[in-house]
């Protein structure tokens, strides 16, 4: 087992009281897992494909940037923080028996020097400063990867990519940096794995004036360089720099590891898109509530503790693990399904 490097290093440090980088790491519960996507398909019942979506339960079909209020709206949050009332979701990842079945795979919380995050599925979300940066504003909305890619030489590994995570135990970290060593933009394919780390990172550099755009990522750029090291130096074209968002998923393979189980041929893990990791594609809508980021990035609010000079409470797993919605799109996704929820309407198998 190697120790982690960089972004880990400094968590390291920073568990164990040393001055180093301050970054908010924190969980983020399942609210609900369901085909709606108010970014890419507003308005729409039954999208392309499944995601698994977390943060204020004020989530809904259709969220007007700016008029539709997330921090105002939300009762409650699956987010450990009670002032972060975003949403933040992935696509699903399922694994294909050789019947030509399908199973979601869960996802389990992710350790490291600061003690395990539980979550109730869902996944882990770093905000990570470098140096001054410009917090987003109420409406910002972004999407990073691109779900109908299928060529992972398109796709910045220092941004997105997997890791093949041989323990059971979230804590014994495998590698090094996030998107490093070994890491790949394909979903490892090793019955040996008994977890896959997913990560995902966001975008840092903002053109200042749109808090969204056609694409939903024109309006921001990434900066140089890659990684989990809060962004590089931005562009003259979007020259506002922000926190860096970056999240952290652990899909728990482990009782698929049985290789009878396995197609004769193709992936055996699969993104809900019916697609490899190079489809692999996070979307974000800003919710905190008032300044309250920005005074977390201004006043080095660390982790998932309370950091009073930022109005920042954090609340306990039991909490924020009760923070759930019903589908919007009602139908099957647990258990072994005939086919992916894709479509229409998905049934049991």
């Amino acid at each position: 087992m190697h120790h982690w490097t960089s972004l880990a290093a400094a968590v390291a440090l920073l568990a164990n009281g040393a001055v180093g980088q301050n970054m908010l790491r924190f969980a983020c519960s399942q609210l609900v897992v369901d085909r709606v996507d108010p970014l890419v398909n507003p308005g729409v019942r039954y999208t392309p494909h499944l995601h698994q979506i977390v943060g204020g339960d004020s989530f809904n079909l259709t969220m007007e940037p700016v008029q539709y209020d997330l921090a105002k709206r939300s009762k409650c949050t699956s987010c450990s923080f009670v002032q972060d009332k975003s949403n933040y979701w992935t696509a699903v990842m399922f694994f294909k028996h050789k019947n030509g079945s399908y199973h979601r795979v869960p996802q389990v919380g992710n350790g490291g020097p600061q003690g395990r995050l539980i979550n109730d599925g869902g996944l882990d979300v770093y905000y990570i400063p470098s140096g001054r940066v410009t917090a987003f504003k109420p409406g910002f909305r972004m999407l990073a990867g691109n779900a109908a890619n299928t060529d992972d030489s398109k796709v910045a590994r220092g941004n997105i990519c997997h890791r093949c995570w041989t323990s059971t135990n979230d804590n014994n970290f495998i590698g090094g940096a996030p998107c490093t060593g070994d890491d790949t933009v394909g979903i490892p394919q090793d019955p040996k794995c008994k977890m896959i780390r997913q990560t995902i990172i966001f975008p840092t550099c903002w053109d200042g004036k749109n808090l969204d755009s056609p694409d939903h990522k024109s309006h921001v750029a990434y900066g140089q360089g890659s990684g989990a090291n809060g962004g590089g130096t931005c562009p003259s074209s979007h020259p506002v720099k922000l926190p860096q968002v970056m999240y952290e998923l652990m899909w728990n393979v482990t009782n698929f590891a049985d290789r009878n189980m396995w197609p004769s041929s193709g992936p055996a893990f699969v993104y809900s898109m019916n697609l490899g990791g190079s489809a692999a594609h996070g979307d974000y809508v800003f919710g905190w509530e008032g300044d309250s980021l920005q005074r977390a990035m201004d006043n080095g609010c660390n982790l998932n503790r309370d950091c009073p000079a930022a109005g920042l409470t954090s609340q306990p797993p039991e909490k924020y693990n009760a923070c759930k919605i019903k589908q919007q799109a009602p139908e099957p996704v647990d258990g072994w399904l005939k086919a992916m929820p894709m479509g229409e309407m998905a049934i049991k198998a």
